[in-house]
């Protein structure tokens, strides 16, 4: 006697992806991409060489027109070293702690963070003040009103500024905890709607951002470094 084949059940449909509602309002935005970061990093690298090498090469020649205008080839040296240093000031400003809430309210705050990370994220944070979370775009440090990109290739880093939305109730009050949690979330349901919406504020060199960062955080650079 023949057996009947049985049906075979349906694969579930698969989820789509969770999209970030606030990239709705960036449509002129390419959504960040692994490629995307290469193009804007090389971006970034041609400005910085735009600004320095003009300078530098202006300096050299006052030198060698007259060895009497070194004061002013000094400045032009000058230029064309603090330039590139002024972006990546502008880059640790984004891990830059903000104002702290009352101690309870940060208390709380700071116990339902450290449920959202393993320990050795929380031992961190409570060292730096930074969380790393690790990405598909490769490692993030995420601070109170913004977040660091360690890529899994190259030495340059991606310093993002972004703050919680003024539509969530009392976003200005958040207690510090509260206020990384935000972002975290919101990294974990689309990194890469995450990157998108966030503003730039530098990509660059890994050596020349630690340098200004504050010292207590770079160990959480170092540390991604070593996770990515």
């Amino acid at each position: 006697m023949a057996i009947a084949p049985q049906p075979q059940p349906l694969s579930p449909p698969l989820e789509p992806p969770s999209v970030l509602p606030e990239c709705a309002g960036l449509p002129w935005r390419a959504r960040v991409d692994e490629a995307g970061l290469r193009r804007v990093g090389a971006y970034w690298t041609l400005t910085t060489v735009a600004h320095v090498v003009p300078f530098t090469l202006a300096a050299i020649g006052l030198m060698l027109l007259n060895p009497l205008a070194a004061p002013v080839a000094l400045v032009c040296l000058a230029h064309a070293w603090v330039i590139p240093e002024l972006y990546a000031q502008r880059g640790a400003n984004v891990l830059r702690p903000r104002g702290r809430a009352d101690e309870e309210p940060e208390r709380r705050a700071m116990g339902l963070l450290g449920d959202l990370v393993g320990h050795d994220a929380r031992e961190l944070h409570a060292r730096t003040g930074l969380v790393l979370e690790p990405g598909r775009l490769g490692v993030w440090l995420v601070g109170e009103a913004g977040a660091l990109l360690v890529p899994v290739s190259g030495r340059k880093v991606f310093s993002y500024c972004v703050k919680v939305d003024g539509r969530v109730q009392g976003a200005s009050a958040l207690p510090s905890g509260d206020r990384i949690a935000h972002l975290l979330l919101a990294l974990r349901t689309d990194e890469q709607g995450f990157a998108t919406v966030a503003n730039l504020s530098f990509a660059g060199a890994r050596w020349r951002l630690r340098r200004r960062m504050r010292r207590e955080m770079r160990p959480a650079l170092d540390a991604a470094v070593v996770a990515r």
